[in-house]
């Protein structure tokens, strides 16, 4: 069996006027994230993972925001695009861990959710899912509230 291992990470502006969409779930706030889809950074992180783990380039190269028919997209489906590309090169998804940045609204309780969507778009079991959340202490973008990141690290495998 040959394992590979990738790193992603995402940031967005917060923005009061949009949506706060993580892991492919909205989250009730007075902010959300700006971009030219629906500013996913969790799912964003997930997919620059996958896809560096697979050496298949980065979610910019693939879903380029200069391209309109990425404009407002759910970043699910992004996801799924990427699990195609995977499954086309033999690879399955065997884990993810992850971590949020944001110093409002508090998410601790929608990772269960976010994990059961991530765990129905990975095709793998929810115990396979780690998300974690943090704040950074009131420092920088994130601590300042006009921003969010996400980092994410993915184990593939293929059977050889």
């Amino acid at each position: 069996m040959n394992i590979r291992v990738g790193f992603g990470y995402d940031v967005h502006k917060l923005e009061s006027r949009t949506d706060l969409v993580l892991g492919g779930i909205n989250i009730p706030s007075d902010k959300g994230a700006a971009g030219h889809s629906d500013a996913d950074v969790l799912i964003h992180a997930i997919c620059d993972a996958l896809l560096g783990a697979a050496n298949l380039g980065d979610i910019g190269q693939l879903f380029p925001d200069t391209d309109p028919k990425f404009h407002n997209i759910d970043s699910s489906i992004l996801l799924s695009e990427v699990i195609t590309r995977l499954k086309d090169e033999g690879y399955e998804v065997s884990n993810i861990d992850s971590t949020v940045c944001l110093q409002q609204p508090k998410i601790a309780s929608f990772i269960p959710q976010m994990k059961l969507k991530l765990a129905e778009l990975l095709s793998i079991d929810k115990a396979d899912i780690s998300i974690k959340a943090t704040t950074t202490e009131k420092l920088g973008f994130v601590g300042e509230g006009k921003g969010i990141s996400a980092y994410a690290v993915a184990l593939i495998s293929k059977l050889v």
